[in-house]
């Protein structure tokens, strides 16, 4: 336990003296008064609490058969290096990551052998449908280039990944406020209460994926994310025939730091989640440690289309399980225009109609407020029409391979730290009929408890 007189202030971090006049601890750089047990709890907490432990056990894949090996070619792609695997039955002429010819490079040997593989569920005309469908609707799409896709020209992909299992041992300190408001006749007083909230605990994880292809861009294999695998099957190479497979070149251990990075923000999500009544609720420490954590190796399948249009590359991905469809589409910029024209018109129209009804004359006022409509509703409007655009988004957690109901705490305490009170003057206009009405004593409201999403 630390010495009580090194202990800092939860409010600014300055050094607590005792002050003998109110028998509290008292911050004084910011004059914070603090009851002694609360502040020797979040001291010791946070003194006693180590960093991040996430370390894994990586050995995963077996060693190929030799006669799995003999049936398959690699091909080379000389743009981009990646290598595909495919059947001697497969032809390869196209990279399926960069849409450059590939070469055949020799007969496959070597790397790990996966453990598990999810065969494709959906084919090859379903990819190509989903893809007219993802096209559809958005108005600001050039047309021309739904005419220059070429659809038929999609591919079916095994993308190796690796997939992390692991049980978080997790420590957690939360910032957490109440606040209530009233006012009387002079002031407009608002006051807060700091609270800490401690949580231990642990949370398990299973499958948390990371995609082991260079050539594959994460955000969007993280975004036709989650795969069932409860489907999975032990690899064969049999279920290569008619695919090509993408050869690992990002090992397990190079894939671990995104691993981490998911886990701990999903554990420190779920961990807030149970700290509730407070207005706002922030991390301020947190400590992840991870038991029994291992790997996989598995190949996921994916549809893939390379297109290009005014000289940009656009890629689209599918998964081949549940047929979730994304990728970014281009903006047409006259599109964009047209709709931005036809938007603020109506919006100005549409406000300065009905001012006139209600006020029975067009002012300066109503004009300056019929424009301001007018452009909050275009940046609204477009704004929506250009995010229909923009289905790639990179997974910054792993909630969709959290184990349900292994969420067990240890430590569940919030503790009252200090008070502070905010007092404003309340500015009266007393011009013209004597003034506003005296506002009325009004007891004290707190306001409902709202649980605000998690901020760290």
């Amino acid at each position: 336990m630390a010495d009580i007189n090194e202990y800092k202030c939860p409010c600014c971090g300055g050094k607590l003296e005792f002050n003998s006049t109110v028998q509290k601890m008292k911050c004084p750089f910011c004059e914070s008064e603090f009851e002694i047990q609360a502040v020797q709890d979040y001291n010791n907490t946070i003194s006693q609490s180590s960093g991040d432990q996430m370390d894994w056990e990586t050995q995963a894949g077996g060693e190929w058969q030799s006669s799995e090996l003999g049936g398959m070619n690699v091909y080379s792609c000389q743009s981009c290096g990646g290598e595909i695997i495919a059947d001697s039955t497969t032809g390869a002429s196209k990279c399926p990551y960069c849409d450059n010819p590939v070469v055949m490079s020799g007969t496959f040997s070597g790397d790990r052998r996966p453990d598990t593989i999810i065969p494709f569920k959906v084919d090859k005309e379903a990819a190509k449908a989903a893809l007219i469908v993802h096209m559809s609707g958005k108005k600001l799409l050039p047309s021309v280039f739904k005419e220059q896709n070429h659809i038929d020209e999609i591919k079916g992909v095994y993308v190796p990944v690796w997939l992390f299992d692991a049980e978080a041992d997790a420590d957690m300190v939360f910032k957490c406020e109440k606040t209530r408001s009233w006012q009387d006749q002079q002031f407009a007083y608002i006051e807060h209460n700091m609270y800490s909230a401690y949580r231990s605990g642990k949370l398990a994880f299973k499958n948390v994926p990371v995609d082991g292809s260079e050539k594959m861009d994460d955000q969007l294999m993280e975004s036709i994310e989650p795969y069932d695998y409860s489907q999975a099957v032990d690899f064969k190479t049999a279920y290569l025939s008619g695919y090509m497979a993408d050869r690992y070149d990002v090992s397990a251990e190079d894939s671990i730091d995104r691993a981490n990075s998911r886990i701990k923000r999903s554990t420190e999500q779920t961990f807030a989640s149970t700290v509730s009544g407070y207005s706002s609720v922030n991390c301020e420490h947190s400590s992840v440690r991870l038991h029994n954590g291992k790997a996989k190796y598995a190949l996921y399948p994916v549809w893939l289309l390379n297109t290009s249009w005014n000289g940009e590359k656009y890629t689209f991905a599918m998964n081949g399980q549940t047929g979730k469809f994304v990728g970014d589409l281009p903006v047409d910029k006259s599109a964009v225009t047209k709709h931005s024209i036809c938007t603020f018109i109506i919006a100005f129209i549409v406000t300065i109609g009905v001012l006139f009804l209600f006020a029975g004359q067009i002012t300066a006022p109503h004009i300056v407020t019929g424009l301001v409509v007018g452009a909050i509703m275009t940046f609204i409007v477009v704004g929506s029409l250009k995010a229909q655009l923009k289905t790639v988004h990179s997974k910054q957690t792993a909630a969709d391979y959290k184990i349900n109901d292994s969420l067990r705490l240890s430590d569940n305490r919030d503790i009252f730290l200090y008070k502070k009170l905010d007092k404003t003057p309340i500015i009266r206009n007393n011009s013209g009929g004597g003034g506003a009405p005296p506002i009325q004593n009004k007891r004290p409201q707190a306001g409902p408890p709202v649980r605000p999403p998690f901020r760290k």
